[in-house]
């Protein structure tokens, strides 16, 4: 059996680089290039926890909103019922 030789390395290459690009086209294989773009997990994780400290202040906030609002409706019902107001 022979040694192989540079000629024979990049003809390795050269066919490892087609099939590599064809099984990319046809498989749909994701490369370094089309991710290139998207934040690391780093910056995912950190985006994640902002918006996630944001939806619980938001949640804290809407739940004493409903509680201001239950308590003007029954200041508001005694009101009328202290008047003789029907709200209906």
């Amino acid at each position: 059996m022979a040694a192989l030789d540079n000629d024979d390395f990049k003809a390795l290459k050269d066919l490892m680089q087609v099939t590599i690009e064809e099984a990319i086209e046809t498989k749909g294989l994701v490369t370094k290039e089309d991710v290139s773009h998207l934040p690391t997990k780093d910056d995912f994780y950190t985006k994640m926890d902002e918006v996630m400290g944001e939806l619980k202040t938001i949640r804290e906030e809407q739940a004493l909103q409903s509680q201001r609002l239950s308590d003007h409706n029954d200041r508001i019902e005694k009101i009328e019922d202290h008047l003789g107001i029907s709200s209906n």
